[in-house]
């Protein structure tokens, strides 16, 4: 093994570690080894940005911005409306009309904007019928994922590989071919979403109620007039922290202060919210020393939470790659940007009990927000967080108005219209995807339907940077010899049982890679390695590639291997564990699918 080889191979494994460890977002760390291995030589800097180059890259770009374009026409809204329909208690009903639909969905949008339009509709469905949210938003996710198996434009995944067919001088994906296998699978999932997956989701209570009832063990002081602490800041009057308590936040004429920074200065009026250290209810505070420092039996001025019509409450989570990931709340200032007081922060399903002005965001944290009028509006295209709460919040205080509005009209219509002319174009072989996009997204800014400054806003650029330097690391193995290397050391083991086993060696490594790294990324990578197991093996690469595609966006044992997992994750209040006891049984009944139909479909 020369040096090259060896380089590249352990650029990747820090790599696979700088991921699984969450050191940096995929994309700093993707373009980190993309750089090393342009530098030590392995592979030529024009060589490294070929992937950023890559059609692929234009396509999805475009089709992000048609997304965006249903979604704020209200097409995305209407139909989750429709998908739920009237009121029922049982939830295989409910998921007999939800997981085909989104399913069907997903199969023609990015599956990104069907969760993330589909996670407030169904949680504020879900309390209204007094429905465990717990119980639909994993088969929301899976659904999505399942829809993305049937056409091109499924999900990026799809045409990553379209791309790097025609790169490497193979015909490129038709629309529907990855349907022969796709649907299978689908049909298979989505049987197991509705009668089985109800028996392994948890049955847990929406985060904010769990959240409210928390705050029931704040303790609540109030600063009257006169005391001693008033022109103090937190540090100076020692009032950070009491034995067993730490300060949540301070509530000042109804605008909440969290976290509270230390040189917060008190004023008259204030009222300080202590939370229990691990959130055990302790002995109220002494207050002897402190004058002018009152428990407060009642809430500030006996005003409700009903009656701050001027406040929504919000939940958010944290984005792959956000600004705000490696920040403390502190750092962060969301008070400054955005408006928004934290009230609580989930991680991996548990609730943070910790003074929050000092606790480090990771992606995937969901952060509680009390936050000004129109919050959702002013930030739904953030690129820090992924909003999962509805339009006015979910303060009971929001107007009626405000949660019933729905646009409609020409926009409607247009965005409609636009995404069924890029189906046909492409389905139909007039023109690549890439050029159909890019005219679909010139109707709807000629339309009006989005602005130019909209349209780049909704792209995800993460995911293009990340799928860019995938591809220039993917490279790099050809070029090096390590895609070979691996390759022959896959059918060394494999190659004694026939080409089904490869097929099977194949999946796993796949299945593997998409669990570490991102989906667009493993693929990327395992594209030269499945090219070098059909060249060393003999055999037909078509149908490996097919394999590695399906496979790679099948991403189900964790809540990290997959945007709409992790989108998820939070809201619906899981544990790190849930998404492997549900996801497992249905990953190998999936990858069964693909080992047995490919061979037919694709011959090796």
């Amino acid at each position: 093994m020369g040096f090259d080889q060896l380089l590249i191979l352990g650029v990747l494994f820090l790599a696979f570690v700088g991921l699984a460890i969450d050191l940096w977002s995929p994309d700093a760390v993707l373009l980190t080894a993309l750089a090393l291995v342009t530098v030590s030589g392995v592979i030529s800097l024009d060589q490294a940005v070929e992937g950023f180059g890559n059609t692929t890259l234009v396509a999805l770009g475009s089709l992000y911005v048609v997304a965006a374009a249903l979604r704020e026409s209200g097409a995305l809204d209407r139909a989750s409306d429709f998908i739920l329909g009237k009121e029922t208690r049982s939830i295989q009903q409910i998921l007999l009309r939800l997981c085909p639909s989104v399913s069907a969905y997903s199969a023609f949008l990015n599956n990104t904007p069907v969760v993330a339009m589909g996670i407030p509709a169904i949680r504020s469905w879900g309390q209204k019928n007094n429905i465990l949210v717990s119980k639909l938003l994993i088969p929301l996710s899976y659904a999505a994922i399942l829809g993305g198996l049937c056409t091109l434009i499924g999900t990026s995944t799809n045409l990553i590989t379209h791309g790097l067919l025609l790169s490497h001088g193979f015909e490129g994906l038709s629309f529907f071919e990855l349907a022969w296998v796709g649907v299978p699978c689908a049909v298979a999932g989505l049987i197991y979403l509705i009668f089985v997956s109800p028996l392994l989701t948890p049955a847990r209570r929406d985060i904010r109620y769990e959240e409210e009832r928390i705050r029931e063990l704040l303790v609540e002081l109030e600063i009257t007039d006169g005391a001693a602490v008033i022109g103090k800041t937190i540090e100076e009057a020692g009032l950070g922290s009491f034995p067993g308590f730490y300060l949540s936040r301070i509530n000042r004429n109804d605008r909440e202060i969290a976290p509270v920074p230390e040189d917060e200065q008190l004023r008259a009026g204030d009222h300080l919210f202590y939370a229990a250290e691990g959130g055990i209810a302790a002995k109220a505070p002494d207050l002897d020393d402190f004058p002018g420092l009152r428990l407060a039996l009642q809430p500030p001025r006996n005003i409700k939470r009903e009656e701050k019509m001027d406040r929504e409450l919000h939940q958010v989570v944290i984005k792959e790659g956000s600004r705000l990931v490696g920040s403390t709340l502190e750092e962060a200032k969301l008070l400054e940007r955005f408006g928004a007081a934290v009230t609580g922060v989930r991680r991996k399903g548990k609730r943070i009990d910790q003074p929050l002005g000092e606790f480090v965001l990771h992606a995937g944290d969901l952060l509680l927000l009390d936050t000004g009028r129109a919050f959702r509006g002013a930030y739904e295209d953030t690129e820090d967080f992924f909003l999962t709460s509805e339009a006015g919040g979910e303060a009971p205080g929001a107007t009626k108005e405000a949660k019933e509005h729905r646009p409609g009209g020409k926009d409607l219509y247009v965005s409609v219209a636009v995404l069924i002319g890029i189906i046909t174009l492409v389905t139909l072989g007039t023109l690549h995807i890439a050029l159909a996009g890019i005219l679909g997204v010139a109707v709807l800014l000629a339309f009006n339907v989005v602005e130019a400054g909209e349209a780049r806003k909704s792209v995800d650029w993460t995911v293009l940077i990340v799928i860019g330097a995938a591809i220039g690391l993917g490279r790099a193995m050809e070029v090096s010899g390590a895609a070979e290397i691996i390759g022959r050391w896959m059918v060394e083991l494999t190659s004694a049982y026939g080409p089904r086993a490869v097929l099977a060696g194949v999946v796993i490594v796949t299945a593997i890679m998409t669990e570490v790294i991102t989906n667009n990324g493993a693929v990327a990578l395992m594209f030269p390695i499945a090219l070098s197991v059909a060249e060393t093996q003999g055999v037909e690469a078509r149908g490996l590639l097919i394999a590695i595609t399906l496979v790679a966006s099948m991403s189900l044992l964790t809540p990290i291997g997959y945007q709409t997992n992790l989108m998820v994750y939070g809201p619906g209040n899981y544990r790190f564990t849930d998404f492997f006891k549900v996801g497992f049984p249905l990953q190998l009944v999936l990858w069964s699918i693909v080992i047995i139909l490919i061979p037919f479909i694709w011959p090796l």
